[in-house]
């Protein structure tokens, strides 16, 4: 039977081939986490700026308690102060920016792309909270631990942020649940203890630290739903790619070949 050349007839199908139809699921489960994270941070950045005196007193009164804490325990100093240096900001960053080169070379350059993306804006997203506030750290007259620039938001918690739950979205549709509670519990624990430390040390005030929580989430929501805008089922093809690239190396290192069989003549030569 003759075909139809009508080029007519092939316009919508590959027109849906080459532009897949936006999945609104997909942009709500991006849109919810940015406009919640950036609700919360305006609002955090209005009561900074008003003075609004209930943050104000709990900021204080936290600050100075802990402040003399640390001062009468040396060795818990030490151990926050070290826990600090780890998830200092140019080390989350450093780590982000090492898999997401990695991510490029495996092929998934979407991926990568989002993970530069969220470490970009989230870096950008410190600096203007900071001019936008304007807000000095606090000051002792024997301080434990010394902070630069502004205070508002804590670019330790932003970054540790950013970087835990990216990795947590790497790795979680290519592990199982029990794997993926453990992650998800590590990534949680490290955010909170970076975020804690800031407090501790007295170099942030303690609303700085869900500030700099609620800026990850737009860091990392954000070019997600940009994405997902954009180029609707990218992601899911970067995360199917990446699952094909890295499953067989993890099945060769947990599951190692097995021996050959051998024949019946192999194990008894007197029945030739």
């Amino acid at each position: 039977m003759h075909q139809s050349t009508d080029p007519g007839s092939r316009a919508p199908a590959g027109r849906s081939a080459a532009r897949p139809r936006v999945q609104r699921p997909r942009v709500l489960r991006c849109a919810w986490p940015a406009l919640a994270g950036a609700l919360v941070f305006a609002l955090l950045l209005v009561l900074v700026r008003t003075g609004w005196g209930p943050l104000a007193r709990l900021d204080q009164g936290w600050v100075s308690v802990l402040h003399r804490y640390a001062l009468r325990h040396p060795v818990w100093t030490a151990a926050m102060q070290t826990l600090a240096d780890l998830g200092a900001p140019w080390v989350m960053r450093a780590l982000l920016g090492a898999v997401a080169v990695w991510l490029w070379a495996l092929g998934a350059r979407v991926l990568a792309g989002w993970a530069v993306a969220a470490t970009l804006l989230g870096w950008a997203a410190t600096g203007v909270g900071r001019a936008l506030a304007g807000r000095p750290r606090p000051h002792f007259a024997d301080p434990v631990a010394v902070g630069s620039g502004l205070s508002f938001p804590s670019g330790h918690a932003l970054a540790s942020a950013v970087t835990c739950g990216a990795l947590l979205v790497l790795a979680w549709p290519r592990t199982e649940r029990p794997v993926r509670v453990a992650a998800a519990g590590a990534a949680v624990l490290a955010v909170l203890a970076v975020g804690w430390t800031r407090i501790a040390l007295g170099v942030h005030w303690p609303s700085d630290v869900p500030a700099g929580w609620a800026a990850a989430a737009v860091a990392l929501a954000g070019p997600a739903l940009a994405v997902e805008l954009w180029l609707p089922g990218r992601f899911g093809r970067d995360v199917r790619l990446l699952r094909r690239r890295a499953r067989p190396r993890v099945q060769r290192v947990l599951a190692p070949p097995l021996p050959p069989v051998e024949s019946a003549t192999e194990r008894d030569p007197g029945r030739s």
